[in-house]
């Protein structure tokens, strides 16, 4: 059985290795970059992608005390709040369109976050790990399972701290849960539901558009679509935020919350990859994302750990309410729009899916009890660090060294997991998954959005 994520996370990873570094790798020999100075230096950032996850995460890490020292975006529109935010008497962030000539004028970085659309992450962050500097991406890890092997392979020998932004892993409930579950309180898991609300951000089960639009002055849209297929610009269809919905670019609320929902189980439980993956929808499309999704991933056993069935729903699909325990429904009969349900043969865990378990409920007990609370479980040791925030502990990492909770290797597996998915969404076949070897063994047409082709001459 493979190391837990969790495990893996307690002990440090002796991975620095003299030697000549794995083909594809040896960009990434450094020098040290934990020098004295940025110790106790402001951790210099750059944030690429302005959209509202990267606002947002450029707001976080300026509370956490890091000075914005540059932004970039292909659209020059998205300049004017990213610079209202980070701009002080001390500080006017520069602006970019190009990450290559960032990387290349900002010498000083300590660190990028990366927070554009999906089909950005991979070429993104490859070259921020090989100009040496810390970097923080945006969940999915990437836009593909072949994309996200290779960047964990790459961050075993990188001397840079990742971190993937599936925030709630620095969350305490998350954190406890996974405790309490591996410590066997609710007893041996073989069924756990995960259900995402519907997305008001993008709009699922539309037709390929036909036409085109004129392209916005600031916007160049060449540089969007970079590396993907080529989409002619529609007003409001892929650009902004609306590009979630089109496989191209994004892979539904599947990719968006696929690494919140399933973070916890995958963790608590010790998941390794899938061996089999069942997926249907309301209306398939080559295209966008349908209504209605629901997965069905089975895992095996684990050592002395049973089989488990996870179920992954999302736009509007639930659950049925006879598979989830009376307590759960907000009001008798209602489910809630979201939500993850590890049962266990004692009891079960429940929660929304950032930190995946804000309650625990064991057999015998008349309600939810808070998981930080429950009274039968206070003689269960912590064993697992506690953070204040998600990027606070990447730049804590990138200043000292040490581990992050979600590194691209632990993030990077989550997010494979999720893909594959995907991929049985989009070939519409029961797929028997051989997940190290990134292929399912009964549907070869897999291997298409395993490994797609890209637009040349973007990197």
């Amino acid at each position: 059985m493979q190391t837990p994520p969790a495990a893996r996370f307690l002990s440090r990873r002796a991975f620095f290795k003299s030697s000549a570094l794995a083909s594809g790798a040896a960009a990434l020999a450094l020098p040290s970059i934990l020098s004295a100075a940025n110790k106790t230096a402001a951790f210099k950032v750059a944030v690429i992608g302005l959209g509202g996850r990267g606002l947002s995460n450029l707001r976080e890490v300026m509370s956490c005390g890091a000075r914005v020292v540059a932004v970039g975006d292909a659209d020059a529109n998205a300049f004017p709040l990213a610079l209202a935010a980070a701009t002080n008497s001390k500080n006017r962030p520069r602006t970019y369109t190009d990450h290559l000539e960032l990387l290349s004028n900002e010498k000083e970085l300590d660190g990028v976050i990366i927070a554009t659309p999906d089909h950005w992450h991979a070429p993104l962050a490859k070259a921020v790990m090989a100009a040496g500097k810390h970097v923080y991406c945006e969940k999915p890890l990437t836009h593909t399972i072949a994309e996200t092997r290779e960047l964990r392979n790459l961050a075993r020998h990188s001397k840079v701290r990742t971190q993937l932004g599936n925030q709630g892993s620095a969350d305490p409930h998350l954190r406890r849960a996974i405790e309490l579950i591996q410590a066997g309180v609710i007893g041996a898991v073989r069924e756990v539901h995960v259900w995402a609300a519907a997305s008001g951000s993008f709009q699922t089960g539309q037709a390929k558009p036909s036409g085109r639009d004129p392209v916005p002055k600031g916007l160049d849209w060449d540089r969007w679509v970079g590396p993907a297929s080529w989409h002619d610009y529609k007003k409001g269809i892929y650009h902004p935020k609306a590009w979630r919905a089109w496989y191209d670019f994004g892979g539904g609320s599947l990719a968006d919350w696929g690494c919140h929902g399933l973070n916890l189980p995958y963790r608590a439980l010790h998941l390794d990859y899938p061996v089999a993956i069942e997926a249907d929808a309301e209306k398939p499309d080559a295209f966008c994302y349908p209504k209605g999704v629901r997965v069905r991933f089975e895992f095996a056993a684990r050592g002395i750990l049973p089989p488990v069935t996870l179920w992954w729903y999302d736009g509007g699909r639930l659950p049925p309410r006879e598979v989830l325990p009376e307590s759960v429904g907000n009001l008798p009969g209602e489910v809630p729009q979201a939500g993850v349900l590890i049962r266990g043969e004692n009891g079960f865990t429940f929660g929304q899916p950032h930190p995946g378990a804000n309650y625990l409920q064991l057999a015998g007990d008349a309600r939810l009890e808070g998981i930080l609370s429950h009274p039968a479980t206070r003689h269960i040791p912590e064993t697992l660090p506690r953070t204040t925030n998600h990027l606070q502990e990447w730049m804590d990492a990138g200043r000292r060294g040490g581990e992050t909770f979600s590194d691209f290797e632990t993030g990077g597996k989550l997010t494979e997991i999720a893909l594959s998915g995907l991929v049985a969404l989009r070939t519409g076949k029961k797929l028997e998954w051989d997940g190290p070897g990134m292929q399912a063994f009964n549907a070869p047409e897999a291997e298409a959005f395993i490994h797609p082709k890209h637009r040349s001459g973007w990197k």
